[in-house]
């Protein structure tokens, strides 16, 4: 099975020391957000564990700890953007990043990492053609130490508007103009454009729209076939892995504007000081009469081996 570490908080960035104590305890304990008393008990082991899935804005902490992680096979999203402070207020300086994203490519391999350039929004100072250019500056660095750059442009959920109300969404025009320049760029640098839950309007410019954390990803990462239980995607448009991710939500000290993940402010910055690194959960305790639901996990690689 795929453990998934990055769809609701920034592991890697803010709770590093908290994840290699749960590798080396063995196990991790999941609130579910929609139900709170339900809790899931995930094994963390090799054997019951063919990847762990990072997606991240900040690799740097975990670096240190690769060699204590290598026992598992692994794929990171790193998110590269170009917005400045007043976005990202926490995100540290994007060449930082990119410095780290090929440092960490060189320990995992260019085929088990991605970069995410997203969310795309448009206004007076992030314009199209400023990340046009933006765009083809980052694909120089970061060519040769990834295959695969992965876009989507924003949505607007209830989180999104409250904390970002002057954002707007893309046209039609400004999808595709983005979307063909970016597909154009990361063909001269080697460099595979993917959309993100975009459907399939970028197909016909060169965009590859059949998903980003999906079955296939996985395969090419780890060398083999996986036998993958069919399960349906809690979002429609998407045929990505998403589930059995073991972070939780209100968070991310990233703080970024756009952030679907963070319900506002106060309540990030209250979980922040709460976690407690040695405890099985990343957010709180186990309470008295609480029920641990096990899962049952089981390798899904396939015996007959398949290079790519």
């Amino acid at each position: 099975m795929i453990i998934n570490t990055g769809m609701r908080t920034d592991i890697p960035a803010f709770y590093t020391e908290w994840f290699m104590n749960r590798i080396r305890a063995g196990y991790v304990l999941v609130r579910n957000p929609y139900r709170p008393d339900w809790i899931t008990r995930y094994e963390l082991r090799p054997d019951v564990v063919d990847c762990l899935a990072f997606c991240t804005k900040n690799p740097a902490p975990m670096l240190e700890y690769m060699d204590e992680l290598k026992r598992f096979h692994q794929y990171w999203f790193v998110t590269i953007t170009p917005y400045g402070k007043e976005i990202e207020p926490n995100v540290p300086p994007k060449e930082t990043v990119m410095q780290d994203f090929i440092r960490l490519s060189e320990i995992v391999g260019t085929g088990s990492i991605g970069w995410r350039y997203d969310p795309i929004f448009i206004d007076e100072t992030y314009t199209a053609d400023r990340h046009i250019s933006d765009f083809e500056q980052m694909c120089k660095t970061l060519s040769g130490h990834t295959e695969v750059c992965v876009i989507s442009f924003i949505d607007l959920y209830e989180k999104v508007k409250r904390n970002f109300p002057s954002v707007r969404s893309l046209t039609k025009q400004e999808r595709i103009q983005i979307g063909k320049a970016f597909a154009e760029i990361g063909r001269r640098y080697g460099i595979t454009i993917k959309g993100c839950a975009e459907g399939t309007e970028l197909a016909t410019y060169g965009v590859d729209c059949a998903g980003c954390m999906t079955k296939e990803t996985f395969e090419k990462a780890l060398g083999c076939k996986l036998n993958v239980p069919k399960k349906k995607s809690p979002r429609a448009e998407c045929s990505c892995l998403l589930g059995t991710d073991i972070g939780a939500y209100d968070t991310c000290g990233h703080l970024c504007r756009y952030c679907y993940a963070n319900s506002n402010k106060e309540n990030v910055k209250r979980n922040l000081k709460a976690h407690n690194p040695d405890s099985p959960f990343l957010l709180g305790e186990l309470r008295k009469g609480e029920e641990i639901h096990p899962v049952k996990q089981e390798s899904w690689i396939e015996d007959q081996m398949s290079f790519f």
